[in-house]
């Protein structure tokens, strides 16, 4: 058997994770996958060679380079039993947060928490698609993803039409506060979500900073409070707006990763 590395650039948090999961997924040689998102690594257990696996990882455009394959002799895996569980635990949480996200994105009038919803209803139908696609045929799974992306898709797009609509005819200054109170609560969802996932691979009972610092979801948590503080400060809509384009434009690439499955 061999082990070989992976460098993924842009694996930002768990979502990318299954997604590579997921289209991983038909490769027979694979015995087992070791995922390290701190330091956007992934370890390939496999036989024969690892060519295959290179093509199936680029396909999905998050920057993966093969580093090194060694012998790996004969491994054991042990099979996470609560992989079900925590993946419906973070479902749960992300889609949560979508609801919550989208009703006080609306009340408030902000883009910003409109745009971030998407994006946590994003998170939640990879971890659908993970679940729901376990043990069907290859053609159901295409099938699921290919409902999600488009349907992810065409949320994005309605979003990035209203951001547009309203940049151009004339800006609503959005609730401030609310934006502020909701996305600290939405960081924390966040948070939550990705030290219940890392710490179900690892004994160590602690979030590694690092893992928080550098997660897509986290940053855009981040902007959408800075834009808050902004909306309040300049007395504009336009920061909510940017932050919301910004998000949108994210959203979209997620949808198309989803697609390539």
């Amino acid at each position: 058997m061999k082990k070989t590395t992976f460098k993924i650039s842009k694996m930002d948090c768990p979502s990318e994770e299954n997604l590579i999961r997921m289209k991983l997924e038909g490769l027979g040689a694979i015995k087992s996958l070791d995922f390290d998102i701190p330091q956007r690594t992934l370890q390939v257990f496999h036989e024969g060679d690892s060519h295959e696996i290179a093509q199936a990882l680029n396909k999905l455009n998050l920057g993966s380079q093969p580093v090194n394959t060694e012998d790996a002799g004969n491994v054991v895996f042990a099979k996470a039993q609560n992989q079900r569980k925590l993946l419906w635990a973070v479902l749960l949480i992300n889609f949560a947060f979508f609801l919550i996200e989208l009703t006080t994105g609306f009340i408030s009038k902000s883009m910003g928490l409109v745009a971030d919803s998407l994006d946590m209803l994003a998170d939640a139908l990879v971890y659908a698609l993970s679940l729901f696609a376990v043990g069907g045929s290859l053609v159901r799974k295409q099938r699921i993803a290919k409902v999600a992306g488009y349907f992810q898709l065409l949320l994005a797009i309605l979003g990035f039409s209203e951001v547009l609509r309203r940049f151009f005819g004339g800006t609503t200054i959005p609730d401030f506060t609310l934006m502020i109170y909701v996305s600290v609560f939405a960081l924390v969802g966040n948070a939550a979500c990705l030290y219940l996932l890392q710490k179900s691979k690892s004994k160590e009972a602690h979030m590694q900073a690092s893992m928080i610092f550098t997660s897509n979801d986290i940053i855009i948590n981040l902007g959408v409070i800075v834009a808050g503080a902004l909306v309040h400060w300049l007395e504009s809509g336009v920061p909510d707006l940017i932050i919301g384009a910004f998000v949108f434009i994210l959203v979209v690439q997620g949808a198309l990763r989803i697609l390539k499955l």
